[in-house]
C-alpha cells in the first residue's frame, strides 16, 4: 500500500483552490486522519492474515490484540473499515483486505439465534457489495436478511434481540436493534419482497412507540408481553440505570432512524432522528469537545469514561441528517459533527500508528456495569469513525473518492 503522511495531505489540501480556510481545514483533517486509519487496518490486516477465522475486537485485559470469532456480534466491523479505506484511498492491497476478512463472515447468512446479522453483514457485504457489484455478495445479504425476518413476531411488531436471560425478559428487544433494519430494507429493493421492508417498518414504529421517554431519550431493552405485545419491563444492560441514558443508546437511536428516513422517505423518522439529536446536542452533561461520557448520568462525572464509539457513531449519523434537513439545525448537526471529528482525530483519541494494537481509535466503553471492554479500543468505533469520515469527505466536502 501506498501510504502518504498526513503531513503531506495537510499540504495538498491547503492548495485546492477556491475552498474556504474552514473547508481546507476540515479537508485536511479529514484526509490525514483516513490516511492514519489505512496505516492501522493494514498492519492489522497483515497481522491476522495467518489466522483466517479471527476478526478484531478489542484490546483484552493483558494489553494484547483480543479478536473473535464471525458468530460475535462485532465481526462485520473490520471488513467495513477496510471496504469504506478502500473506498477513500483506492489502493488495491486494501481491497484484497477487504474481501478476504468479508469472506470470514460468509456463514453468518444462515445465523438465526440474534439480532445481529445486520451488524455482520451489511457493514462487511453491504459495503463490498456497493463498492465492487459483485452478485455474490448480493446473494449473502439476501439470505441473511431472510435469516433476520426468522425473529420477527407479529403478536409484538418488532425483531427479538436477545434469547437470553429468558428468566427476567419475556421478548427483549434493544435499541441497537435499529441498526439492523438496513440490510431489511435492502432486501426488499433487491428482491421487490416488501415484506423485508413491512418488518423493518413495524420494528421502527414499535420502537418509537414504547422505547422513547418524553424528553426523546432511549431506553437500552425493552421487553414485550408475547401475549399482550404489549411492554411489561423497560429497563437497560449496560447503562449505568434503568432510567439513565445510555450514550451509546442514544447513539443508536440517532443513528437508526436517520438511516429509517434515508431508506423510507417518511417524515416521521426524520422528524424523532431530529429530536433524538436536539436531546444529545442539548444535554448539559455533553462536554464542550462533544464526545459523551459512557452514560449521561453516570455518577461521577466528569470523571467517568469517555466513550468514543458513542462520538463516532453520533458524528456519522450527524453527518447524514445535516444534509437531510436545512436552515439552522442542519448546520448545528454539521458543527457538533465536525466537533466530535476534531476530537477524535486529535493525539487524546488517535491512535499513532504501529500502536494500540493497530485499532485507530482509543478510549471507547463497551459494558461498563459488567466491567467489560472499558476504556480499551472497539473495532465498532473504528468503523463509524472511519465512515463519519468519508461520509464527510463525499458529501460535505464532495471530493472525488478514489
Amino acid at each position: 500500500m501506498k501510504i502518504y503522511s498526513s503531513v503531506a495531505a495537510v499540504f495538498c489540501c491547503l492548495a485546492v483552490a477556491g475552498c474556504s480556510t474552514h473547508e481546507k481545514e476540515m479537508s485536511a483533517l479529514v484526509n490525514g486522519s483516513l490516511h492514519t486509519a489505512a496505516v492501522q487496518s493494514e498492519r492489522m490486516a497483515e497481522s491476522l492474515m495467518d489466522r483466517p477465522d479471527e476478526l478484531p475486537r478489542t484490546i483484552g485485559k493483558d494489553g494484547k490484540l483480543m479478536t473473535s470469532k464471525s458468530n460475535w456480534w462485532t465481526s462485520g466491523f473490520f471488513p467495513g473499515v477496510l471496504w469504506y479505506l478502500y473506498e477513500a484511498e483506492g489502493d488495491d492491497s486494501l481491497k484484497m483486505y477487504a474481501e478476504n476478512f468479508t469472506r470470514r463472515v460468509e456463514k453468518e447468512q444462515f445465523t438465526t439465534d440474534n439480532h445481529d446479522v445486520g451488524f455482520m453483514l451489511y457493514c462487511s457485504f453491504g459495503n463490498g457489495l456497493r463498492l465492487t457489484g459483485n452478485e455474490e455478495y448480493a446473494k449473502v445479504l439476501l439470505q441473511g436478511a431472510r435469516s433476520l425476518s426468522t425473529r420477527f413476531r407479529p403478536q409484538v411488531g418488532c425483531i427479538r434481540s436477545w434469547d437470553w436471560n429468558r428468566q427476567v425478559w419475556q421478548y427483549p428487544v434493544i435499541i441497537d436493534n435499529m441498526m439492523n433494519l438496513e440490510l431489511l430494507s435492502w432486501a426488499s429493493k433487491y428482491s421487490g419482497d416488501p415484506k423485508f421492508a413491512e418488518i423493518a417498518r413495524s420494528h421502527a414504529d414499535v420502537t418509537m412507540k414504547h422505547h422513547f421517554r418524553p424528553d426523546h431519550s432511549s431506553y437500552h431493552v425493552v421487553s414485550y408481553d408475547t401475549i399482550t405485545g404489549q411492554p411489561e419491563k423497560k429497563n437497560t444492560c449496560q447503562g449505568y440505570a434503568h432510567e439513565s441514558s445510555w450514550a451509546r443508546g442514544q447513539a443508536w437511536a440517532l443513528y437508526g432512524y436517520t438511516m429509517m428516513y434515508r431508506e423510507t422517505g417518511d417524515r416521521k423518522y426524520l422528524d424523532h432522528a431530529g429530536n433524538v439529536a436536539r436531546f444529545i446536542m442539548d444535554h448539559p452533561r455533553l462536554p464542550e469537545d462533544k464526545i459523551p461520557y459512557w452514560d449521561f448520568d453516570a455518577p461521577d462525572i466528569p470523571d467517568a469514561p469517555r466513550d468514543a464509539s458513542a462520538g463516532a457513531i453520533m458524528a456519522s449519523a450527524l453527518i447524514e441528517l445535516s444534509l437531510c434537513t436545512e436552515g439552522d439545525f442542519s448546520k448545528r448537526c454539521l458543527s457538533v459533527a465536525e466537533t466530535q471529528l476534531k476530537t477524535l482525530s486529535s493525539p487524546e483519541y488517535l491512535a499513532e500508528p504501529g500502536t494500540n494494537c493497530h485499532f485507530i481509535l482509543k478510549h471507547s466503553v463497551g459494558n461498563y456495569p459488567g466491567k467489560s471492554e472499558v476504556d480499551v479500543p472497539l473495532t465498532y468505533a473504528d468503523y463509524y469513525y472511519v465512515e463519519a469520515l468519508v461520509r464527510y469527505k463525499r458529501d460535505v466536502l464532495k471530493e472525488n473518492m478514489r
